[in-house]
């Protein structure tokens, strides 16, 4: 008896939400197909989103190998063999990805599935990242590629060269709406301009209101023409002097609103940048948290350095005491959190004669040393922490459409959708993680486009999920075993692990069987539809479960 085993795994779940959306019909609408190519651009994409959420650690050129040993007929509806994601066919698709126009493609794909699966995309959150690349790329590239060069570099990598992601999400699920790649040195203000400047006839269109939500980059006098025109919430830059002194007055004034235990706020109508708009001062419990843990090293380092500055000083010999005294000054000119308190001298006489000079002698020199005191500024420590614990967030949306409170919670979702979910998600060790080592600028931009693409499918999967289990108030245990309506997808793909279509030649015919399910795996798979189900569970009619 032949037996042949292939690894499914949580792959049905991809596959099937890539079959929902339908992605492959967006990707070939965009790129068209060839005849004579066994598989479509489309099933390319599909493929190398596959790779990309196998969290297999295999980089885009091992494609082929990915998918030895899986059940290519279930994932993608037809038979196809594992050599038709040859390199050469994937290369050939970037490239076609590339000469469309990345951002474009993925914005009309997202666009419909967003629209498909009724995304609410009222609030828009955007940022940026640096992506970091290893190796040699080539010189020779379009003259529209990204420039793939050394700049500011968000993780801390200035040795290697990079590009900049640029991305817009929903609030509502972290679902990528738009997309960029830009040179490695490009300015976030050049970016977030340019940004609001697109936005201003798309956000025009809609029938709702859209808010762009973005950090303190998007707010400099540069782009104020740009957001006259938009619905805004943003944070304003720390460095703008009027924001510095709204916050120290509403810290003097102590007279806030209550948000809930952790936050307070206090809000003001300005006009700013020719903008009329509402400020709202936020004193945050979490902020001032993490401002004491900063200003306590802060404290500790200072009195280091005014300690070895102090010896310094202490080991000099001065003239007279007024330059003693300056000495001193100049040290404590250099400190914060740190008052002089007292100053020592120590009189060094000196005498013409050698040796013991007499008591009635006179010395023909007086020289001074010096010890200072000093005493810890309490209040100084205190008004830092105050000031650090708040937050000025600018937006010009009416009140009565948008309340206070909604800004802020809108800002704070900020910072759970873009970034928490979207760039973590990208930087990911285990995806596409050996695939920027591709040579082309051209192929490294389609494939950023790619990334992206596989976090709007597993974005679209998680919220589908997370929605059904709201709506039959279900839950599913989370990685301590507590039950939760909020699971991660990632998790769940783990839980989904060891299902195998096992293959078995009787009698000459060819009999198909699904391994490894369990009753928790069936009720997971439930919830993400019907394409989904069908790969998994339809077969319960056809397939014989083997124990």
């Amino acid at each position: 008896m032949e037996m042949q085993i292939e690894r499914l795994d949580h792959l049905g779940v991809v596959a099937g939400v890539i079959k929902e959306v339908g992605m492959i019909e967006l990707i070939n609408e965009q790129l068209g197909v060839d005849a004579r190519e066994e598989i479509s651009p489309g099933e390319a994409v599909a493929g190398m989103i596959l790779n990309g959420l196998g969290f297999s650690n295999k980089p885009l050129s091992l494609t082929p190998r990915f998918f030895e040993h899986k059940p290519l007929a279930l994932l993608f509806g037809r038979e196809i063999s594992a050599a038709s994601f040859n390199r050469s066919k994937l290369g050939r698709t970037l490239d076609e990805l590339f000469s469309q126009d990345c951002s474009q493609i993925f914005y009309k794909i997202s666009s419909s599935i967003c629209l498909s699966e009724k995304i609410d995309m009222r609030f828009n959150s955007e940022d940026t990242t640096s992506m970091s690349l290893s190796g040699e790329y080539d010189v020779e590239c379009d003259e529209q590629a990204i420039k793939i060069t050394h700049g500011y570099s968000k993780d801390y990598r200035s040795d290697l060269k990079q590009v900049v992601h640029e991305m817009m999400v929903s609030q509502d699920g972290g679902v990528p709406l738009m997309m960029k790649s830009w040179d490695g040195n490009s300015n976030d203000n050049t970016i977030f301009k340019e940004r609001a400047a697109c936005l201003v006839k798309e956000f025009q269109k809609s029938e709702v209101p859209r808010y762009l939500i973005a950090d303190s980059k998007l707010y400099f006098a540069g782009n104020a023409e740009q957001l006259k025109h938009l619905l805004y919430i943003t944070r304003i830059p720390g460095v703008l002097k009027e924001e510095q002194r709204l916050v120290k007055s509403s810290i003097e004034q102590d007279e806030w609103l209550l948000l809930d235990n952790r936050n307070k706020y206090k809000t003001v109508e300005v006009e700013h940048y020719g903008i009329a708009q509402r400020w709202i001062v936020v004193y945050s419990s979490s902020a001032r948290e993490r401002a004491e843990k900063s200003i306590k090293k802060a404290i500790a380092r200072e009195l280091e350095t005014l300690q070895k500055m102090l010896r310094g000083v202490g080991a000099q010999v001065f003239t007279c005491q007024a330059d003693a005294k300056e000495a001193v000054k100049r040290v404590f000119k250099k400190i914060k959190y740190y008052k002089m308190e007292a100053i020592e001298f120590e009189e060094i006489k000196k005498h013409k004669e050698n040796g013991r000079p007499k008591k009635e002698a006179a010395p023909c020199e007086v020289n001074y040393k010096i010890k200072a005191s000093y005493a810890f500024i309490t209040e100084d420590a205190e008004h830092q922490i105050k000031l650090r614990s708040c937050y000025v967030l600018g937006t010009n949306a009416k009140k009565s459409s948008l309340s206070d409170e909604e800004v802020i919670l809108a800002y704070k979702g900020q910072n759970k959708s873009v970034e928490n979910i979207g760039f973590r998600f990208l930087k990911d060790p285990l995806f596409f993680t050996s695939s920027l080592f591709i040579k082309k600028p051209e192929r490294i931009e389609a494939l950023l486009m790619i990334m992206t693409l596989s976090l709007l499918i597993y974005s679209i999967a998680q919220r589908r999920m997370r929605n059904a289990l709201k709506e039959h108030d279900e839950t599913l245990p989370n990685q301590i075993g507590k039950q939760t309506q909020q699971p991660t997808l990632r998790w769940l793909f783990q839980l989904l692990d060891n299902i195998n279509v096992v293959y078995v030649m009787v009698d000459g015919k060819k009999q198909c069987y699904l391994q490894g399910m369990c009753e928790l795996k069936r009720k997971i798979i439930r919830y993400f539809g019907e394409q989904v189900r069908n790969i998994y569970l339809s077969g319960e009619a056809m397939f014989c479960q083997v124990t």
